[in-house]
């Protein structure tokens, strides 16, 4: 029976909790169990469903923007150099790789006068990496190309492209294969120059004069994330200004991937696919645009729910209603990798098979610029809205059981301490991955938690997560409510016991079985017990 007095301590727990304005501040026992990873500022993060800090990287660069775990735990990440030739939004130029230990263990620069890393890399099974990069091109190649000069505001254009680099030594790298979208660009302004043609019959082409509603700017394209499919060996991208995602074959030589001609799906670099504003390619009008600025989309692993759909996170930029979605789209196929397309007609699916996200509703979130999706192996979905420096984490059934407030001021590097307002600093976030618990790169590493990145951190009300979520190691305390002293039994060898006060104050740390609460004041206290990679947490009462 819960007394009285009881009641009030644990209305007052979950208050207490309910006010943290950054960090963890939401969980229910719904969360699925794994580590998210994400940058902020120079720092990356790798941290535990309490914001509790399992692992921390430290560069010299701030965001250039993605960041992986690897396999064997070391972190891919792109940071954003100080050069002034290429500037825009997602700028990077440095692609750095960190051992679990902290270690930079290579070093590459892509960033000259003409060419620089942007956004996203991604790492590739065989152990290269594809970067994703703008191209400067001059006033009078882009009229070449088929350019409108009314439409080159800037007086030059930035060409998109993807290299994949052998990573060399400690500093350096070899391209072995390369692709450029101005090798597979169509015109119908002027018969004169290059690339002209029907655009309305080359859906597989890029219009270099369709801006979207830009205004010509030398970053017409923008591309902001590249994902590469090993199943199918394609590569999916993302053009946030003209709405649109492409996929493109990447079983080319370099020499195929600027042909029509070539590689397993016989269209060399033309696209393969495209989905989400078939105006692009004269198939529809402003009311048939069904991306708004995306974000971060990928193929959804086999095994896991909606395994080969396309995940994606539709900003809602520019779509006069502040709202994101998170949409989730099945092309059809005439075989794998091979997309139905008829002639003079939009790609399918004519609409996403699945959204979340409602103007009008509960589960109205938006951020115009960043963020992310993602499956998790439990059928959650993990939600970066970028530009509030929030994840959550949402069930099938569309619940919220966890969320997180990037507590780190992005401009300055400044870590905020808990109680303060996320509304008042910038907190940006790129994007948020969480890997599982049995991810291999957690092999044999010390998984420990050290305090939550937020400084004045409360954990307290992660007790309110049910001890089932935990119960692959066997734990048992008593007596418990106790006078003062408390024994744990365990299956397993117990390596250390942190124990705090109902303000989320570590008062102690211990790895014996046996805890001495005598001199201290009645109330509530939490244990955290760390076996192996798992950290269960108790409630104590000492009356």
């Amino acid at each position: 029976m819960i007394t009285k007095s009881l009641f009030i301590l644990l209305i007052t727990i979950n208050f207490t909790y309910s006010q943290n304005t950054i960090g963890t501040t939401h969980i229910t026992n719904q969360v699925s169990e794994g580590f998210t990873l994400f940058s902020a500022f120079t720092e990356t993060y790798l941290i535990n469903n309490c914001g509790e800090v399992i692992n921390q990287w430290s560069s010299n660069f701030p965001p250039g923007n993605a960041v992986y775990l690897l396999d064997d735990g070391s972190i891919l990440r792109a940071g954003r150099t100080a050069t002034q030739d290429i500037i825009f939004g997602g700028q990077g130029g440095v692609i750095e790789i960190y051992d679990w230990y902290g270690n930079l263990t290579w070093q590459y620069f892509y960033d000259t006068p003409l060419m620089r890393q942007h956004h996203d890399v991604f790492p590739m099974p065989n152990g290269n990496i594809l970067i994703l990069a703008v191209m400067k091109v001059s006033n009078a190649e882009a009229i070449q190309f088929g350019r409108n000069p009314t439409l080159l505001t800037d007086n030059e254009l930035y060409s998109e492209q993807i290299i994949e680099i052998t990573p060399i030594g400690t500093n350096s790298a070899n391209i072995v294969w390369q692709w450029n979208i101005m090798d597979h660009i169509v015109q119908d302004f002027d018969a004169t120059k290059d690339n002209f043609g029907n655009v309305s019959l080359s859906p597989e082409k890029l219009d270099i004069n369709f801006l979207n509603g830009g205004n010509g700017s030398a970053n017409w394209l923008h591309f902001n994330s590249i994902y590469f499919n090993s199943v199918l060996d394609q590569i999916v991208i993302s053009s946030r200004s003209l709405s649109e995602i492409y996929i493109i074959d990447h079983s080319t030589t370099t020499a195929q991937a600027a042909s029509n001609t070539g590689g397993t799906y016989s269209k060399g670099g033309d696209l393969l696919y495209r989905w989400g504003n078939p105006q692009a390619y004269k198939q529809g009008n402003e009311s048939d645009r069904k991306l708004y600025g995306q974000h971060s989309p990928y193929v959804i692993e086999e095994g896991l729910a909606d395994e080969n759909k396309i995940m994606l996170f539709n900003n809602g930029r520019d779509r006069g209603e502040q709202f994101s979605e998170i949409n989730i789209l099945n092309p059809e196929t005439e075989s794998p990798g091979v997309y139905s397309y008829q002639t003079n007609t939009p790609y399918s699916p004519s609409q996403a098979d699945y959204t979340y996200g409602n103007p009008t509703g509960t589960d109205i979130f938006f951020s115009g610029i960043l963020s992310s999706a993602q499956r998790l192996p439990n059928g959650n979905t993990l939600i970066c809205e970028g530009s509030s420096g929030r994840f959550f984490e949402i069930t099938k059934s569309e619940d919220i059981v966890w969320e997180y407030i990037n507590p780190i001021n992005t401009s300055n590097g400044n870590i905020i301490s808990q109680g303060v307002s996320s509304s008042t600093f910038s907190n940006v976030s790129f994007r948020a991955h969480k890997y599982d618990i049995n991810y291999e790169a957690f092999s044999n590493k010390d998984l420990t938690p050290s305090s939550p990145i937020e400084l004045n951190p409360n954990v307290a009300a992660c007790q309110n997560l049910s001890t089932s979520k935990y119960n692959l190691e066997l734990i048992k305390l008593h007596p418990n409510p106790t006078r003062g002293q408390i024994t744990i039994t365990s299956n397993s060898v117990i390596n250390k016991v942190e124990i705090y006060n109902i303000f989320g104050q570590k008062i102690n740390t211990t790895s014996s079985e046996n805890i001495d609460l005598s001199d201290n004041i009645n109330g509530v206290y939490f244990l955290k017990i760390h076996i192996g990679h798992i950290v269960l947490l108790k409630k104590v009462i000492k009356n």
